[in-house]
């Protein structure tokens, strides 16, 4: 089973494409006890609930993590589904508040899964470069490398140009480009693919593909 990642922008785990909550999460936002927040959970994929065992199987999954004691303790991750009834029993205008700002992030994170999916199927070359270079790949490690090329080709990564354009969280910005930041994009990744491997640095590899692009836009002047 690949590792759950924490995803700090959305503050949710993500693990093989799939946007996860944590019942300690849950009980920490909503100001619960976590063994409250795990007998409801029990309760909700127990046999006898009502709820179907295909939705419990494909929403909820026990999981543990370790305490400042280094003891093992039990935790559950839900996707949003999964989110959704259990805080169907959460009342009261705070919990409402934090049940809508739930699900917004659950739709963020989302979409920018689906936009980073979408980015690495665009570029499987430098996707595959990427993989390589890590014993253990995880998708910051491509979102890290494309927006240190956007920086140097757009001077902002896709987050802020989104933002600048008015574009929703995760759209793809590719369809927004010109075609000679499309051209300096692609072209700085084909570098990239060998400089991934040859200087695993990050500053040093961004240094040397800012000098690249310095050439690159000399050579259309010239």
């Amino acid at each position: 089973m690949s590792k759950l990642i924490l995803n700090p922008e959305y503050r949710l785990y993500e693990r093989n494409g799939k946007a996860f909550c944590s019942s300690r999460q849950v009980a920490e936002e909503f100001g619960k006890r976590h063994a409250d927040v795990l007998r409801s959970i029990e309760q909700i994929t127990a046999p006898t609930s009502g709820v179907s065992t295909e939705f419990t199987e494909r929403n909820f999954a026990l999981s543990r993590y370790k305490d400042a004691s280094g003891k093992w303790n039990p935790e559950y991750l839900m996707t949003k589904d999964g989110f959704a009834i259990l805080a169907m029993g959460f009342t009261g205008k705070k919990a409402m508040r934090f049940k809508e700002a739930y699900i917004r992030r659950f739709n963020e994170m989302e979409a920018f899964i689906r936009s980073l999916q979408t980015a690495k199927m665009e570029f499987p070359a430098f996707t595959e470069a990427i993989m390589a270079a890590h014993d253990e790949p995880k998708h910051y490690h491509f979102s890290n490398e494309i927006n240190m090329i956007y920086r140097i080709v757009l001077g902002m990564d896709a987050k802020t140009f989104r933002e600048k354009h008015g574009l929703p969280k995760g759209e793809v910005i590719r369809p927004y480009l010109t075609t000679d930041q499309i051209h300096a994009i692609e072209t700085l990744q084909r570098v990239d693919i060998g400089l991934i491997v040859a200087v695993p640095e990050f500053e040093k590899r961004k240094q040397k593909l800012m000098e690249y692009y310095e050439r690159m836009k000399l050579k259309r002047i010239a």
